[in-house]
């Protein structure tokens, strides 16, 4: 499976970095807010981040628990101070600050004080501008969230900013994780966290970097009105030094995933003269909880309005293939996806929704469960954390889902569903929810497994020319493109988001200069399970450059690649396409025979170790007439991080070869 792989890359992972611990025992720093060292004026980067708007010049945070005199229970605290080095204009944002606060059923989340300043050097002198009430802005995002935003004044290149606050929280079940590492260098981060001994969290990490972790057993007096509380707290340490900023790359499911930090979610709870209580400490007991959930199990059992309409939908017929697919054919149709994934419903009877016909992931995807299962089809729920919420961890926890899709078992083979898109077919889900393995949820009996979500299936992209060179240096002729899979799913959505065809075909050329195409058709638009064929007449001009009787030309036109997408020297995290991917580039053309070859690319074929991906380039010629033939296949959706350098050299010859170019002599 999947997630066994995933986490013993973790053990590795972890076990690495523990291994390092002994190279260099870190020591605390202290550092006190509007205490700016002229030295810190002066610092600079270098090397790959020699390009950086700004630095981080330390980043520390706290953690710890105290007792509230309104509430008579724990509340947690949070408190940040920080402080940058501005060094261009691009880095200016690193002067604003934005806290995003929660509440809910009478909880929430107080910023309980902010302090900020910016400092600048003047005549060899510290001068200081403070945080003012004017800079502080309040944006309420919806019934839930306020955004606190603050913004420092008088920002110039050079400048030193910093912030410091402290938020009391009601809320301890997930507490504020910590990042260590930004898309800018830090020389220093820290955190440091106490948890009393009644609390104890599942601890999540990731990323690349050696935090050296510790941890020790501290005792703490808690003051309450009726008393104080002597207890031991576990207190744990994280700190690293010299910080790399994180480089984005391309091909990733979400940078979040390759951040070193540290997260914490509660487990289970034990405060004296209260019953134990394990929140989230195995998957049945989340299943339990969703089974129970109205928005999630009970949703799923409001079954009177799919008895009402599910009759309509499969009428008479009795195959199973067919009614999975004419009830999900039935929901993708009418109900709209609203862009918002989410692991509940937003309604707790399915009728709203369908009444509604539109809603969020859950909305739809468990409405076609409920249908499903009252059509006496052995359906479940897929939970999953899209490729934009980051990795699951693996273990027990709940809050790391964000989405659900449907699994239905037909004999021995398990078919993926989501609703989400009316040009989903069976085994196809949405690009943001190819994260690798969901986790299959039983409300039945109550168990949890994971499973494959990777898609074995090649998609291809084929594009054929069938063009001829005049004595003008034009090409005129026929273009074939046929796409399969994901890739025709992408192209049947960007031509039915088009206003009109001439539209799409507008917005297609914009990127090829010179093609001028007449006598488009599209076939299989509708047909979702056959390849989307679109054929056109094209001409193409200042695509041929002549001096004196030589002509050249780059003979795979719009569909070469110009650049690798992969720049670094190290790459730490996988390289990661989603699916496996093929595509194919065929050029034919006939050209006049008093013209002669006077340079032509030479054949060429690149495998990879183990045969996981290629790269083939093929000449052919005959007086009047040449073909070119371009190809590259990935075999797999995910490569790893010790593939990275074969993927880059791979793609470095892919654009070296796909930009020579033929030369023609005239006679």
């Amino acid at each position: 499976m999947n997630v066994i792989k995933s986490i013993l890359f973790g053990l590795l992972l972890v076990a690495n970095l523990y291994s390092n611990a002994q190279e260099k025992e870190a020591k605390p720093k202290t550092f006190k807010y509007g205490k700016v060292d002229l030295k810190e004026f002066e610092t600079k980067v270098n090397g790959a981040d020699s390009a950086a708007a700004a630095v981080a010049l330390f980043d520390v945070g706290r953690g710890w628990f105290e007792f509230s005199p309104k509430t008579g229970n724990f509340i947690y605290v949070f408190e940040r101070h920080t402080r940058y080095k501005i060094i261009n204009k691009t880095g200016y944002d690193y002067a604003n600050l934005e806290i995003q606060l929660y509440k809910q059923n009478g909880g929430k989340e107080n910023l309980d004080y902010v302090d900020g300043a910016t400092y600048n050097l003047e005549a060899g002198k510290i001068v200081a501008s403070k945080l003012n009430k004017v800079s502080k802005f309040s944006e309420k995002q919806d019934k839930n969230y306020t955004l606190e935003k603050f913004a420092l004044p008088n920002v110039k290149e050079g400048s030193i900013v910093e912030f410091k606050y402290k938020i009391k929280s009601d809320f301890i079940f997930t507490l504020r994780s910590w990042r260590f590492q930004k898309e800018i260098p830090t020389l220093y981060s820290e955190y440091e966290i106490r948890i009393p001994e009644y609390y104890k969290y599942k601890i999540t990490g990731g990323g690349y970097l050696f935090i050296n972790p510790k941890e020790e057993i501290v005792n703490e007096t808690f003051v309450s009105s009726s008393g104080n509380l002597n207890t031991n707290s576990l207190k744990l340490h994280y700190q690293v030094e010299n910080v790399p900023g994180l480089k984005k790359e391309n091909f990733i499911t979400t940078m979040e995933d390759y951040v070193s930090k540290v997260g914490f979610e509660l487990s289970s709870i034990t405060v004296p003269g209260q019953v134990y209580r394990d929140v989230t400490s195995t998957w049945p007991k989340i299943v339990k909880a969703l089974k129970d959930e109205e928005n999630f199990g009970l949703f799923i059992n409001r079954k009177s309005y799919s008895k009402t309409i599910l009759h309509d939908i499969i009428k008479t017929n009795t195959d199973q293939d067919t009614i999975v697919q004419l009830v999900f054919n039935y929901v993708k149709n009418n109900i709209k996806f609203n862009g918002e994934s989410n692991l509940y419903t937003s309604e707790t009877n399915p009728k709203n929704i369908f009444e509604k016909k539109s809603g969020n992931s859950a909305d739809i995807n468990l409405c076609l469960l409920t249908l499903l299962s009252e059509a006496k089809v052995n359906a479940f729920p897929i939970l999953l954390s899209t490729r934009s919420n980051g990795a699951h961890p693996g273990f027990p926890m709940l809050t790391k889902f964000n989405n659900v899709i449907v699994g239905v078992q037909i004999g021995e083979k398990v078919v993926i569903l989501d609703a989400t898109d009316k040009n989903h077919k069976p085994d196809m889900i949405a690009f943001d929810n190819l994260c690798h393995e969901g986790l299959k949820v039983s409300l039945t009996d109550e168990t949890a497994e994971w499973v494959s979500l990777e898609d074995p299936t090649i998609s291809r992209k084929s594009v054929s020319y069938f063009i001829t060179l005049d004595g003008e240096n034009k090409l005129t002729g026929k273009m074939f493109l046929n796409t399969t899979n994901y890739d025709a799913y992408n192209r049947r959505n960007t031509y039915q988001s088009a206003s009109n065809e001439d539209d799409f075909l507008k917005s297609y050329k914009s990127e090829k200069p010179g093609l001028g195409i007449k006598n488009y058709k599209i076939e299989n638009l509708a047909n979702l399970n056959e390849a989307l064929i679109e054929t056109m007449d094209v001409n193409i001009e200042d695509n041929v450059e002549e001096a004196g009787n030589l002509i050249y030309f780059t003979p795979l036109l719009y569909e070469r690649t110009k650049e690798n997408p992969f720049k670094l020297e190290e790459r730490n995290f996988p390289v990661d396409f989603g699916y496996p991917t093929e595509e194919t580039v065929r050029v034919t053309i006939d050209y006049p025979k008093e013209y002669q070859v006077d340079k032509a690319p030479k054949n060429e074929k690149i495998v990879l170790p183990e045969e996981s991906a290629s790269f083939t380039f093929l000449y052919a010629c005959e007086p009047g007439k040449m073909v070119i033939s371009s190809k590259i296949l990935f075999k797999k959706s995910t490569y790893s991080p010790e593939e990275y350098h074969y993927i880059k050299e791979l793609f470095k010859n892919i654009v070296r070869k796909q930009s020579e170019q033929i030369v023609l002599k005239k006679g």
